[in-house]
């Protein structure tokens, strides 16, 4: 379950300002990557704190349960890298950008960025990189639920927009039915040219 040890480490209990940051939908075939970046409250009440944990181990429901309490609780900022981006700078380059741009939404000075992952983005601040941040430290673990249901939610309108692909329940990943609905439907605006199935509908 993850904790405040990595907060705490970084000097969170002496005031210094910590964030946590996480990105989301560097997989799919369509829509942007996002990030968030969280400043935790001084104090998470015990029951929502118990049901934190990587949004990936968690249920849509159980997601979105808390996505208004966190986001009532903690300061936080919410951005993306456009489908565009992703093409011209590639999808990592891209991740990096929707987290650089998370963390200065934030809008106030950061002590440490806490990374979930194994690079860190060009920042203003100190920052590191914690593998599988999202399973070990709590205010990762809230940006990545921040951050997939955002998405989540952004894709679900996008589906009304362009009907067939099932993106209201698969978020634009590459799916079985995704993939049958481009062979029959023909690529979006949405989705991401560089990547294989698009580049391959693309060449024919």
């Amino acid at each position: 379950m993850p904790n405040l040890a990595y907060e705490k480490k970084h000097g969170r209990d002496e005031g210094k300002i910590i964030c946590g940051v996480d990105e989301v939908g560097r997989g799919p075939l369509a829509g942007p990557v996002m990030a968030a970046a969280v400043i935790l409250p001084e104090k998470l009440p015990a029951d929502i704190k118990r049901e934190i944990r990587d949004s990936k181990k968690m249920t849509h429901k159980q997601r979105e349960d808390l996505f208004d309490p966190l986001t009532q609780l903690c300061r936080y900022s919410i951005a993306e890298a456009s489908v565009e981006e992703i093409l011209h700078l590639n999808i990592l380059w891209a991740s990096m950008l929707a987290m650089q741009r998370a963390v200065s939404g934030l809008r106030v000075t950061i002590h440490t960025a806490l990374i979930d992952g194994n690079r860190i983005p060009k920042l203003e601040c100190p920052a590191i990189a914690i593998i599988s941040g999202d399973d070990k430290c709590l205010s990762i673990a809230v940006a990545s639920i921040i951050a997939k249901v955002t998405r989540d939610r952004l894709m679900k309108k996008l589906a009304l927009e362009h009907p067939g692909y099932g993106w209201e329940h698969n978020a634009g990943y590459g799916t079985a039915e995704h993939l049958a609905a481009l062979q029959q439907l023909g690529i979006t605006k949405w989705h991401r040219d560089s990547f294989a199935p698009i580049a391959q509908l693309q060449a024919r």
